[in-house]
């Protein structure tokens, strides 16, 4: 009895009664194996105490609990750590565990690369390779959780990290129901972000599969249609048709969208690119997330002075809009926004 070639990981307690059934097993292990899993993070089939010798063997045997492998862990000096992510292929991707009071957020990855292409970022220049399965994506939250430091608990996730997630529709949206779910890590629905740079037929199916419930970040970065293809290459939807799909898009009551906006010196830092920024947003609930950008060795684009971003955030403060400025976090172990590789150098 083996379970090879079955996404097990991403399987809800549903699901895994099948799984289970197909080998032999009872349905009522699948509600054990799930909470051991997902509520409290064993993937070691030995300490799974109440399952049977003969399914923790199966367990063992197949290696569906391990689809991913820890790498190398780097530490920066404000406590957050990069974590790379071996896949069985050879590939590597990494996630961040950011670490803010009694606060842990984890940026996971979606893909192996990215076609999106952002001028800024570090992390698309290696091009798109392929999609990361749905295993694959929840293995990143699972094995992290050895890189807890002593009394963390993991509070937030943001599908920000390498890739575009709604490329990744399905494998993400799985991934997000899993974290989600009350029988497993149990997050709410607001903790929990997917970041696009502007698929619209992802947003428009977000909005219809999850009723509006998953946080959305919108990567916006400009305000006027030359300077965004000049800084997201790799999107053709236009500023209007994203506004208008954000329009469309059943936000729940109290909820606001987030636009992110990388700030980059003498392209996107003007006084007027602000202004712009008001006049596009000003129909929709948002929350703005200013985070000048951070500089790798893949790209000349720099960030602007500390003055000019406290000018751009204070015009879009006096039009009312919530603005909030991201620290720059481990961008001393290429951990920022931004600055993931997403696989090995490759000359």
């Amino acid at each position: 009895m083996t379970f090879h070639d079955v996404q097990l990981l991403s399987a809800d307690a549903d699901e895994l009664k099948t799984v289970l059934a197909d080998a032999g097993f009872p349905a009522f292990r699948a509600a054990q194996l799930f909470n051991w899993v997902h509520a409290k993070g064993i993937l070691n089939a030995d300490r799974m105490t109440n399952l049977p010798e003969p399914l923790r063997q199966a367990l063992k045997e197949s290696r569906v609990l391990e689809p991913v492998r820890v790498g190398e862990i780097l530490t920066s000096t404000d406590g957050t750590r990069k974590i790379e992510i071996l896949l069985r292929d050879g590939r590597t991707v990494e996630t961040v565990l950011i670490p803010d009071g009694e606060k842990l957020t984890q940026c996971i990855s979606s893909q192996v690369g990215c076609s999106v292409g952002c001028e800024f970022c570090r992390s698309g220049k290696f091009g798109y390779v392929r999609n990361l399965t749905a295993d694959e994506i929840i293995g990143q939250v699972l094995m992290a959780r050895d890189a807890y430091y002593p009394g963390e608990q993991l509070t937030n996730v943001v599908f920000m990290g390498i890739g575009e997630p709604l490329h990744n529709y399905d494998n993400v949206v799985r991934v997000w129901r899993i974290l989600c779910d009350a029988a497993g890590l149990n997050l709410s629905s607001r903790k929990v972000t997917i970041s696009t740079a502007g698929i619209i037929s992802g947003i428009e199916k977000l909005g219809r599969d999850l009723n509006g419930k998953a946080a959305l970040a919108i990567s916006l970065h400009a305000a006027d249609e030359a300077t965004r293809q000049r800084l997201v290459t790799g999107m053709k939807a236009s500023l209007a048709d994203i506004i208008a799909a954000l329009r469309r898009y059943p936000l729940p009551k109290r909820r606001r969208f987030t636009i992110e906006y990388v700030l980059v010196k003498d392209v996107n830092d003007s006084d007027d690119d602000a202004r712009k920024l008001v006049r596009l947003l000003n129909p929709i609930p948002v929350k703005v997330n200013l985070l000048p950008l951070n500089p790798h060795d893949l790209s000349a684009m720099a960030p602007p002075s500390d003055e000019r971003v406290e000018a751009f955030q204070q015009i879009l403060v006096s039009k009312g809009i919530s603005v909030f400025m991201r620290k720059r976090r481990g961008d001393d172990i290429n951990a920022a926004c931004g600055q993931l590789l997403g696989q090995k150098d490759e000359k």
